[in-house]
């Protein structure tokens, strides 16, 4: 009976010792000479046995026929799969050899000496009744969940948190046994740039990460402030930049990697996922770039060799080190930055490249661009049509000329985009935002342009499709302003050349106008110009000159980015469709006036009457949207533009209103 029970407990089910799926191992009940004390202590060593069955039965199933189980399926169709719970499984399988060393043993004392009872057989194996309940729970636990991949790591270390120093003690070995899958992987990544993942278990994907954007349209129109179209919501957003990040996603990134967070161990902080994910990135980048293969082996200086060994020798440790880890993935990522930054900045000329951005895309060579509106002023006043994109690029061309910007390598590397009805969206690269909505023909040239420019290889990395579409919003929103202010000041010159002719009340009008529109577009330029670029890319220089790290690079681009676009009122919307708006109203003035510098006839009066009523009541708008979140004393940035426009408090003794004439 000895014997049976040692086969029973060794997996091995017999006729006193039956085994059923459902209750496990139990001993006969048909046996008249055994005692019901002695039935309770065969039946508390059959729970062992059970177990154990049940844990080879597990570890046969997973161990050995991974590829066979996997295909591209959903995985709630191929169950359990990947190379984690292979590892899991070989850990579970050396934990179960003191179990079988134990029954080896007690045949051998068995054999040796007759005499000893059951009782000696549950004493050798007490050790076991407290360590395998507590494994089945993980076990347990991973099949009715289907973990895989990393969240083992996060499932096993959960458990191993315990009080019990046995259960502690063996899954810490299995974890060991697990996270040598995660330093492989760790390995691949960030020393080759190889992402080797083919089950989806690792917290690195190919693709962009899914962002929860779904609820925020649903929450825009709560806290309303009592001012059209201004809600609480987007005063919070103007609180935080961070908030700005997600609207700042105007185009689909193009980013090839990102984290999985559902896969990150909890023991590993997302900062340190971060540092992984832009080392093999970077490292992948180079590894894959046809340009310079002499460059690309050199990004880890070499050092290869001696951070594999230094992976390795974490992976030989019986307990996970954070410390440990991140000291090693910090001087892997600084070498990896280190080696970026002296790429970009030094052999690449990042701030050259910098001075172009801004020149161009925010308008900083304005000789160049006031030339520029003044040729293409007749070409771009109609709907653009499939010749006027060339026929702009040829005025720009000529308008650099002009101002003698001629630089042979730098001016073909860009080209203005101008988008027509009927045009393919393949055929620009700054139409993405256009096509995620119906496709409406321009009301002109002006509203269709665009401008795109031939990022060089590895800047490209700093300066991506998405980067370069966010400038060119900012681009054509100071364009408008340009070309506006350009207007009335062509409108000033037509009035000083009759004011010395007879007037009316009507030019009185014009002139009152006129005058408060330059004023409001005036210091909305200034500020604009001084206030908000002028004053970030001082602070983005400085930054770059103070670092050596090519991350610190990229989130101080990304600040001054979201800066641009935040201090601009581009994400405020209100502010935003108030200003063009606004900007609208002046250039239909501007026209107007245009057509009839004299004294307006019948038709041009009633014109005029709704240009400044509707100015009148913008810039009132305007006036009390400023106010609003200054008294919420939210953003300065607002405060500095209203503080501009009301520095000696006339806007504010109008009411708020400019164009009116009750003062």
């Amino acid at each position: 009976m000895i014997h049976e029970l040692l086969l029973a407990l060794s997996g091995y089910p017999g006729s006193i010792f039956s085994w059923n799926k459902r209750s496990g191992l139990q001993v006969s009940q048909d046996l008249p000479f055994l005692h019901p004390s002695e039935s309770s202590v065969l039946n508390r060593l059959c729970k062992l046995g059970t177990d154990y069955i049940r844990f080879t039965e597990f570890v046969e199933q997973y161990t050995g026929h991974v590829q066979q189980e996997y295909n591209p399926s959903p995985q709630g169709q191929t169950g359990l799969h990947g190379i984690y719970l292979r590892a899991f499984c070989t850990g579970l399988d050396s934990l179960l050899q003191p179990y079988r060393q134990a029954l080896l043993d007690l045949e051998q004392e068995f054999l040796a000496d007759p005499h000893l009872s059951v009782s000696h057989v549950n004493y050798s194996l007490d050790q076991f009744q407290l360590l395998f309940p507590s494994v089945m729970v993980v076990v347990e636990q991973i099949k009715s969940q289907k973990i895989h991949g990393c969240q083992l790591l996060e499932t096993v270390h959960k458990h191993s948190c315990g009080g019990l120093p046995p259960v502690r003690s063996a899954l810490e070995k299995i974890l060991a046994v697990c996270h040598g899958v995660m330093y492989k992987q760790l390995s691949a990544w960030m020393l080759h740039g190889l992402l080797l993942d083919m089950y989806e278990e690792f917290f690195i994907k190919q693709g962009p990460s899914s962002g929860n954007v779904g609820t925020q349209p649903e929450e825009e129109e709560e806290e309303d402030l009592g001012i059209r179209g201004l809600t609480g919501k987007q005063l919070k957003e103007l609180q935080d930049l961070r908030l700005i990040e997600e609207e700042n996603m105007l185009a689909t990134s193009l980013k090839q990697f990102s984290l999985r967070a559902e896969m990150l161990p909890s023991y590993i902080p997302v900062r340190v996922a971060e540092k992984i994910l832009f080392v093999g990135e970077s490292v992948q980048m180079f590894e894959n770039q046809n340009v310079n293969h002499t460059r690309a082996g050199s990004i880890l200086k070499n050092q290869e060799d001696i951070f594999a060994a230094e992976l390795h020798m974490l992976k030989q440790q019986p307990l996970f080190n954070l410390v440990d880890f991140e000291n090693l993935i910090d001087r892997i990522r600084s070498t990896v930055a280190e080696h970026l930054w002296k790429l970009v900045v030094e052999e690449a000329g990042l701030l050259g490249q910098l001075k172009i951005i801004k020149d161009f895309y925010l308008l900083g060579r304005g000789e160049l661009f006031q030339a520029f509106i003044d040729s293409a002023q007749h070409l771009l006043k109609t709907p653009p049509t499939a010749v006027t994109e060339h026929d702009v690029n040829v005025a720009f061309q000529k308008s650099a000329h002009r101002v003698l910007l001629d630089d042979d390598n730098l001016l073909p590397l860009l080209h203005l985009t101008v988008e027509y009805h009927g045009k393919n969206p393949k055929d620009s690269t700054q139409s993405r935002d256009a096509s995620s909505s119906p496709r409406e023909a321009p009301t002109s040239g002006w509203s269709a342009l665009g401008l795109s420019y031939k990022v060089q290889w590895p800047l490209h990395i700093l300066f991506s499709p998405a980067v370069l579409e966010k400038y060119n919003i900012v681009f054509k929103y100071l364009l408008s302003v340009r070309r506006v202010q350009a207007e009335l000041q062509h409108c000033w010159a037509v009035q000083m050349q009759r004011k010395r002719l007879k007037y009316n009340e009507t030019d009185v009008v014009k002139w009152r106008v006129r005058n408060h529109m330059a004023f409001l577009v005036d210091n909305l330029q200034y500020y604009l110009q001084v206030d908000v670029l002028e004053s970030q890319f001082s602070q983005l220089l400085q930054r770059i000159n103070s670092i050596r790290d090519f991350e610190s690079i990229r989130l101080a681009h990304d600040h001054f980015l979201s800066n641009l676009l935040a201090q601009s009122f581009i994400l405020l919307k209100p502010v935003f469709h108030c200003l063009n708006e606004i900007l609208e109203l002046c250039h239909n003035f501007c026209s107007l006036v245009s057509q009839n510098p004299g004294p307006m006839d019948d038709r041009g009066a009633p014109q005029l009457d709704v240009l400044v009523t509707g100015f009148s009541r913008q810039s009132s708008l305007l006036f009390k949207i400023l106010s609003s979140v200054r008294n919420h004393q939210i953003n300065s940035d607002l405060a500095q533009l209203l503080l501009r426009l009301d520095y000696n408090k006339y806007y504010t003794q109008s009411g708020g209103t400019l164009g009116s004439f009750g003062i």
